[in-house]
């Protein structure tokens, strides 16, 4: 073994998501705004007798609390990325930040939902001229951090850079090719991408701004009208709503932690190059390291004398595939 191909084993296993550092700085950003609304929101209530004000401000600190989780996720992921204590590298943190938050947003529909209900059976005063400028103030807060955070949000693909290392002892071998997977679906290659951290504080946005855009629709209907049934009612939809969004994102975050294969079509190309010239898959694993980024395991049963490097370069073309090892089993010919 050549000194270059000794060098070529040692890589990174940094499987970031592209634009990290522009969707944590972005992160921080929103934080910053909502924690400012939230001082002002306190101090305001308590300065001018408001409970309605402040009991909104404590709420505003519940969604920082949320966000504050996805721009840790973002600062401790990029600042551990080679680490080597993790074996695959930080890219599934932003994963795990997801499903966390996706339990909080789960909690916040409950208690939303107990609370619309109580206030049915036990209506609550409402003060009208405090309550709507409110909800209004705290809809345009939630759409300025949609914002803000949709500008650092990327809808593009895996890294375009190229890296690739071998194994020469003809039993093992680790591939890695970065880049968008241009043969792939478009709507697939943009679910391998997805980042999920940034979809989790886009989500806690938007159900925020849900729920003011129907508390404003309740309140209005219940001053005009008298209905003041409407308040818990836009309560329990607003809390439906969160839910459903909390679901998505459980389903799709804990699949990826539990290593779920991502894409099954992809699975199936990947199959179809290496058996189209007669050699059988006998095993496979795939799996996402991070946003943009998969991981695969091919063991490869085959009557030719095929090294490693046959399939690593068969399957080039599948750029996705950030970390690829491939074992090669020789068949002998039966006599």
């Amino acid at each position: 073994m050549s000194e270059s191909d000794a060098a070529a084993l040692f890589h990174s296993h940094s499987f970031l998501g592209t634009g990290h550092e522009r969707s944590e700085r972005r992160t921080w950003a929103v934080i910053g705004l909502c924690t400012a609304m939230m001082i002002a929101e306190i101090v305001g209530g308590l300065l001018y007798g408001s409970i309605a004000l402040v009991a909104d401000g404590l709420h505003m600190s519940t969604h920082a609390g949320a966000l504050m989780l996805a721009a840790l996720a973002y600062t401790y992921s990029r600042r551990h990325a080679d680490d080597p204590r993790f074996s695959f590298g930080t890219g599934k943190l932003g994963d795990l930040a997801g499903f966390t938050s996706a339990i909080i947003l789960a909690m916040i529909a409950l208690l939303i939902g107990y609370e619309a209900v109580s206030r049915i059976f036990v209506p609550v005063a409402i003060h009208f001229s405090e309550a709507i400028p409110i909800a209004v103030l705290g809809l345009v807060v939630n759409l300025a951090s949609a914002w803000l955070l949709g500008g650092g949000h990327d809808h593009g693909h895996a890294r375009g850079d190229a890296h690739g290392h071998h194994h020469h002892d003809h039993e093992h071998d680790h591939g890695h090719d970065h880049g968008h997977d241009h043969g792939h679906a478009h709507h697939q290659a943009a679910h391998i991408a997805r980042d999920n951290n940034m979809r989790a504080a886009v989500v806690h946005v938007l159900a925020d701004a849900a729920v003011s855009v129907l508390v404003i629709l309740g309140l209005v209907l219940a001053r005009a009208f008298g209905w003041l049934w409407m308040d818990p009612v836009v309560g329990i939809v607003g809390a439906v709503v969160i839910a459903s969004w909390s679901y998505g994102l459980i389903r799709d975050t804990g699949a990826i932690l539990l290593d779920m294969n991502p894409d099954r079509a992809l699975a199936a190309r990947l199959r179809g190059i290496v058996e189209a010239d007669g050699d059988t898959i006998a095993d496979l694993h795939l799996w996402r390291l991070g946003p943009g980024h998969l991981g695969a395991i091919l063991c490869v049963a085959t009557r030719h004398a095929r090294a490693p490097d046959h399939y690593r370069t068969r399957l080039a073309g599948i750029t996705s595939l950030s970390h690829l090892t491939v074992e090669v089993h020789r068949i002998e010919a039966s006599t």
